[in-house]
């Protein structure tokens, strides 16, 4: 999540744009590593290349996912999806994470079954060149999806680069792996790829968290709702504000907020500060729904309080 409220992009249009490259690239960067580590894996019978080979077969399915996913959730609202189609971006992290969770529990079997009993690899160079170019290649999708990232906070992208950033992290191991088993003892081979399954698991959960945050609409991180609250009050004829309501569905945020302004101005005067917080807030958040109600100073006092703002 963004953790200031600088303004990204000028339009839905442009953010919609980057996610389409974002997941064709991962999905194009997939495919040439399945590719190549197949053939490593075949020629060393390698546990560890192995669990990187499972690992980009499951980022390929997960950015698969990811694109039909991007593509729904930047659909505009219609008349049965007034809010957008957002959410779709958060049930995909769902999905990645059930793939991921599965590769790692067939890693921990087939690398305890190793470390039982190791097995010598035949061969390690060609699968060295080919880590070392995944490595290459990994690395430069992972700042393209940075990009990406820094400029829409797409939960989807966010969760295929999670999955490049444990690739690259296993990607480095098994060329460690594979040096220390063919120069010693065959085990460290399943040691790391062990290792590598529990990184992964890990990897899985923090997925599930921020999608499962995006499903149950959860608030804006604190400095973001301070930001808001800022912006709203620098407003010369605001008082100040109260049950701000905010939460992320996709690449839109949405905010809900009461201004609290003068008793004596006439609807039009109120409704024109309105509209200009409005604006101030929408050059933060171009792609927020922004809902305010108006609140006459001398009615605070006796607007109910939410419960959760009680305690």
């Amino acid at each position: 999540m963004q953790s200031t409220v600088e303004p990204v992009l000028t339009s839905r249009k442009d953010m919609a744009r980057l996610m389409r490259l974002a997941t064709y690239a991962s999905i194009s960067v997939a495919i040439v590593l399945v590719f190549g580590k197949t053939i490593a894996w075949a020629l060393t019978d390698s546990v560890s290349l192995l669990a990187t080979l499972i690992d980009s077969i499951l980022d390929g399915l997960a950015s698969l996912i990811n694109l039909f996913a991007v593509r729904h959730a930047i659909t505009p609202a219609d008349k049965e999806h007034r809010f957008g189609h957002g959410k779709a971006e958060a049930l995909a992290g769902l999905a990645q994470a059930a793939f991921i969770a599965g590769s790692a529990g067939f890693l921990l079997l087939e690398s305890g079954r190793r470390l039982i009993d190791p097995v010598p690899l035949e061969s390690y160079g060609l699968g060295l060149v080919i880590m070392t170019f995944s490595i290459i290649l990994t690395l430069a999708l992972m700042s393209f999806q940075r990009y990406v990232i820094l400029k829409t906070g797409s939960t989807a992208i966010k969760a295929d680069a999670l999955h490049y950033r444990t690739d690259f992290l296993v990607n480095v191991s098994v060329i460690i792996a594979l040096v220390l088993a063919v120069e010693g003892w065959g085990g460290f081979d399943a040691l790391f790829a062990i290792g590598i399954a529990v990184f992964i698991l890990y990897s899985s959960w923090g997925i599930v968290r921020q999608s499962l945050d995006d499903l149950m609409d959860r608030e804006l991180p604190v400095d973001e709702r301070d930001a808001i609250t800022r912006i709203a009050v620098a407003h010369s004829k605001v008082h100040g504000l109260h049950d701000l309501r905010t939460r992320r569905s996709g690449i839109a945020t949405f905010v809900q907020l009461h201004l609290e302004v003068d008793d004596e101005l006439n609807l039009l005067e109120a409704h024109k500060i309105s509209d200009e917080v409005e604006l101030r807030l929408q050059e933060a958040y171009p792609a927020a729904e922004i809902i305010i109600h108006l609140d006459p100073i001398s009615v605070v006092p006796f607007e109910p309080v939410p419960e959760f703002l009680k305690t």
